[in-house]
């Protein structure tokens, strides 16, 4: 029994620094995948639907994208081409995995609260698994638009592969954005109804339903400032219009010349990723110490 006390002392030393956590998480990624698997039961084998329910939320973003873009055209004059619709399904895919991504993982630390205070483990588990439960949904989705653009007209080029570090820089965004919200709503429970909010009409804040060049050159810049918008915007140029992310992207508008997209928005896009990401490991941490008491 002697011999156990070390590691048993040495597992409830509390750990500040991200780099520890992040240690620490790895030697409990068996429970992160025990947590993962719960919430992927309970979503897909437990459901009438199963996995429907990983296109459900990308069709209906798709559809009323459409709608949206019927109503532009019959306003304009132009008619949709196979390309526009293209383009609502790639940019439907990040956004509606970070949309379910963050509102599941809103809830996770009370969603388990009969676990906190009982056992030992990284609470970071909890919301994290949530995340990488919603990767599942977003893979299946990618798997579906690449059988499904080619016949909208969409050949893929070879700068699609931009697509995969922008989607790993996404994922790290949401990690951070998902610790943070997790925490926050265990000290303040009506964080879960302001984030259904902002997901709710952040939708057109970002360039889902339409391009940014529809709001003008100071629109347009306003608009990529804005935390998701250069994600979605980076997945849909590399792989729908196969431009490089390392070029300027511009467009041509009524009130004149608008930036789509900056080579240094890269460099704008993993920061964000990189500061959320740390930033919320590290709040979480130091707040996790007061988890049992307002669980």
């Amino acid at each position: 029994m002697k011999d156990h006390e070390p590691k048993h002392q040495l597992r409830h030393t509390p750990i500040s620094s991200a780099t520890g956590v992040l240690r620490e998480l790895w030697r409990s990624r068996d429970l992160v995948y025990q947590f993962v698997l719960r919430d992927l039961t309970i979503r897909y084998v437990q459901a009438v639907m199963g996995f429907a329910w990983a296109l459900l939320m990308p069709v209906l973003i798709v559809g009323a994208g459409v709608i949206f873009r019927l109503v532009v055209s019959t306003l304009s004059g132009q008619a949709i081409e196979g390309a526009s619709v293209a383009s609502l399904a790639v940019k439907a895919l990040p956004w509606a995995f970070f949309s379910g991504a963050i509102s599941l993982a809103t809830q996770s630390i009370l969603s388990h609260a009969n676990l906190i205070g009982k056992i030992y483990f990284p609470r970071e588990a909890l919301p994290i698994a949530s995340v990488l439960a919603q990767s599942v949904d977003l893979l299946i989705g990618l798997v579906v638009m690449l059988l499904v653009i080619p016949f909208l007209g969409v050949h893929l080029g070879l700068m699609a592969l931009w697509g995969l570090p922008v989607l790993i820089a996404l994922l790290f965004f949401t990690f951070g954005c998902a610790l943070i919200l997790s925490c926050s709503n265990l000290f303040y429970r009506d964080v879960k109804y302001l984030v259904q909010v902002v997901l709710n009409f952040g939708v057109f804040a970002t360039p889902v339903f339409f391009e940014p060049q529809m709001l003008g050159p100071t629109g347009a810049k306003i608009m990529m400032r804005l935390p998701l918008s250069p994600f979605i915007e980076a997945i849909d140029l590399a792989v729908v219009h196969n431009q490089s992310l390392l070029r300027p992207v511009l467009a041509t508008t009524s009130k004149g010349i608008a930036e789509v997209w900056s080579p240094w928005m890269l460099v704008y896009m993993m920061a964000l990723s990189i500061v959320c990401f740390w930033g919320g490991l590290r709040m979480f941490r130091s707040a996790s110490s007061k988890f049992a008491e307002m669980a």
